[in-house]
């Protein structure tokens, strides 16, 4: 139950009421209490018990919760109702449709002082930033909701961690990204705090900052505990962002007909949802699928659609993400030229405190094109541009396969000893199975 406001305030509020319905003290008391306490409770000089306000919330025809708090009755209620829309709102796509209602929420919450309200605003406000690319407003967003939920249990403070992780994986900062998934797991699974839902949302996001760092043992561990947790979990939005996670780890372990048909359950549950990002998403996860798979083609309608997607809703930094896919994709099909004019345009839009490991991608990319076409001296300036990138984000999984480029580019331009350097440099950044460079992996929960 919301907190009473203090005896001035409310003895204030009874005053105004009873004045406006025009009714006297001793009216106002009968039969059960005296004109004097009435007189007392509005002065401020008693603390009206909890049956005393109720008694005259009835006779001045107001709802308790109205008389003790000060809110509309029902109101916080409401505000959860159209949070909820804001949420629908966003996830059919319109993010600054949504991110002006959650600003009109957030005014409302922190008026009425509803706390748990103002925290999932603001976490609202926060999904609004990432899905439009501003990561410095989403992580202060998502920084802010934690902090107005104060000492709430953990696995309530998990949406808004979470967010501030993805934030910082979308921004390239791998490594603080994993700590903070890493911790939290710790502290939920030693405490015994086995959240599901909790615990799918953590699992579920640290996946791919393992897996750009190379972490693939850690990173199929997640997704086994995710898989074992889904059942226990009814959000179906949930279970299906699972789904899309775990499927990058399937890739990597080969085994593409269990991915496709994970991202085919994930995919079917976003459109029964209707929750387009994650929809476009599904098709850019399974455009990289089928090119693993050499299925170019396929892969190339799967990418053009998540583009044409999530251009729609103007998801920039996705969209970016997504034509460095396609581009890749383009080039291994042989339209080297329309791949390069693709790079170009998304790079404007990535940098390395923005998409990090996908503006490395697109110079590496940049790179290779170059060489085709014997220009050296491009193509090596690209793979270093993309070496800086991914050495600042932490980016193991793609930096040995950078410094193989680098070194056999060096090599057959005559420069050995710069070659060897590079080759030392990649098996410098070749991971353990399994590790990060963060230590044990975190506690797990009794599955």
């Amino acid at each position: 139950m919301a907190e009473r406001d203090g005896p001035e305030i409310i003895g204030r509020r009874v005053q105004q009421l009873r004045t406006a319905r025009g009714l006297t003290q001793k009216q106002l008391a009968e039969p059960v209490y005296t004109p004097a306490y009435i007189s007392t409770l509005e002065a401020g000089r008693v603390r009206a018990s909890e049956p005393a306000l109720r008694h005259i919330a009835e006779r001045l025809g107001v709802a308790y919760e109205e008389l003790a708090t000060g809110r509309p009755a029902h109101l916080a209620t409401d505000l959860r109702l159209r949070l909820t829309d804001a949420q629908r709102t966003l996830a059919t796509g319109e993010a600054e449709v949504a991110a002006e209602q959650y600003d009109g929420l957030l005014v409302e919450a922190e008026a009425h002082g509803l706390v748990a309200e103002q925290a999932a605003a603001l976490l609202g406000l926060g999904e609004c930033a990432l899905e439009t690319g501003d990561l410095e407003t989403a992580r202060k967003r998502f920084e802010e909701s934690e902090g107005r939920l104060g000492d709430a249990p953990l696995p309530n403070r998990v949406p808004a961690i979470r967010g501030r992780a993805v934030s910082h994986y979308l921004a390239g900062e791998l490594r603080y990204a994993c700590y903070l998934f890493e911790s939290t797991l710790d502290e939920l699974n030693r405490a015994g705090m086995h959240d599901p839902d909790a615990l799918l949302l953590l699992y579920t996001g640290i996946i791919a900052p393992y897996m750009d760092m190379g972490a693939h043992a850690r990173a199929a561990q997640a997704a086994e505990l995710a898989l074992a947790l889904a059942p226990q979990v009814g959000d179906p939005a949930l279970v299906a962002r699972m789904h899309r996670s775990v499927a990058r780890t399937m890739i990597a372990e080969g085994r593409m007909a269990e991915a496709d048909a994970s991202l085919a359950k994930a995919a079917e549950l976003y459109r029964q949802l209707q929750i387009r990002t994650e929809l476009a998403n599904c098709h850019w996860m399974r455009g990289y699928l089928y090119a693993q798979n050499g299925e170019l083609a396929r892969a190339e309608g799967e990418l053009r659609e998540a583009q044409a997607m999530l251009s729609a809703k103007r998801a920039a930094l996705y969209t970016s993400q997504v034509a460095v896919e396609l581009a890749d994709v383009l080039h291994r099909r042989g339209k080297s030229e329309e791949a390069a004019t693709l790079l170009h345009e998304v790079l404007g839009d990535l940098s390395s405190e923005r998409g990090a490991v996908h503006s490395a991608g697109a110079h590496r990319l940049l790179g290779i094109i170059a060489e085709d076409a014997r220009d050296t001296e491009a193509a090596e300036e690209h793979y270093v541009r993309a070496l800086s990138l991914l050495e600042r984000a932490g980016a193991a999984g793609d930096l040995a396969d950078l410094c193989r480029l680098l070194g056999d580019l060096l090599r057959r331009t005559g420069r050995v000893e710069a070659a060897l350097d590079a080759y030392r440099t990649g098996l410098g950044h070749r991971t353990a199975p399994g590790t990060t460079t963060l230590g044990p992996a975190p506690a797990q929960p009794p599955l």
